[in-house]
C-alpha cells in the first residue's frame, strides 16, 4: 500500500480515516501508566468484542462524554437509571451486557487499585515492568494469565483475545508489523 506521506504502516490501519492513522502513529502500542487512560482503554477495548477497534475508536469521543469521561469513581457509581441511559445513548454501542459488564469492571478496578496501589502496578507486575515484543498473534500465554486472573476478580469481556489486544494498545505488548515505521519500537514512554 502506498501511503500519501511514504510511511510504511501496520496493515490494519486504514489510510482513509485520520483519527485511525494519529492513533496507529501516536497512542498504539506507546506505554501507558496513567490509571485514568488504563481505565478508559479497558472500557473501550471490552466494548469491541465481536466488533472493530476502528467502531469504538471512531466512538470514543461519546464514549467519553457518555461516561463522565471515564470518571472511575462516577462510573463505579452508576446506577439503573444511568444504565438506561446508557442503552438509550444512539452515539455509543448499545448493548446491555457491555454497559453492565463496564460498570462492575471499574468496581474491580477499584479494588485492584486499592490491593496494588495503581491498576497501572497490577498490569505492569506481569510483565515485570517490561515491554513484550510480539507480532501476528491475537492471544499469548501472558494473556492467557491476566485474563484468567480478571475474570477470577469478577471482570466480565476480558478473555484472552480482548486482554491481548488491551495490552498491546496500551503498551505492554509492541506488535507494530515488518516494515512498519514503527516496527522498531520507537517508543515514547508517559510518566512513569
Amino acid at each position: 500500500m502506498e501511503w500519501e506521506d511514504g510511511k510504511v504502516r501496520c496493515r490494519w490501519a486504514n489510510p482513509k480515516n485520520e483519527k485511525y492513522l494519529r492513533y496507529h502513529d501516536e497512542e498504539w502500542g506507546v506505554p501507558v501508566y496513567d490509571d485514568h487512560k488504563l481505565f478508559e482503554m479497558l472500557v473501550l477495548e471490552s466494548f469491541q468484542a465481536g466488533l472493530s477497534w476502528e467502531c469504538v475508536l471512531n466512538k470514543q469521543e461519546a464514549f467519553r462524554l457518555a461516561f463522565d469521561g471515564f470518571d472511575l469513581e462516577k462510573v463505579c457509581a452508576y446506577g439503573e437509571e444511568k444504565i438506561e441511559e446508557l442503552y438509550k445513548n444512539k452515539e455509543i454501542i448499545r448493548n446491555r451486557l457491555k454497559i453492565r459488564a463496564a460498570i462492575n469492571n471499574a468496581r474491580i478496578f477499584r479494588e485492584i487499585q486499592k490491593e496494588y496501589g495503581s491498576f497501572s502496578t497490577y498490569l505492569w507486575h506481569w510483565t515485570e515492568n517490561k515491554v513484550i515484543y510480539e507480532n501476528d498473534v491475537v492471544s499469548s500465554p501472558l494473556s492467557d494469565r491476566v485474563s484468567k486472573d480478571l475474570k477470577k476478580r469478577g471482570m466480565k469481556f476480558v478473555g484472552t483475545v480482548i486482554i491481548y489486544s488491551y495490552m498491546q494498545a496500551v503498551g505492554v505488548i509492541y506488535s507494530h508489523e515488518k516494515g512498519c515505521f514503527l516496527e522498531h519500537g520507537k517508543i515514547v514512554s508517559e510518566h512513569r
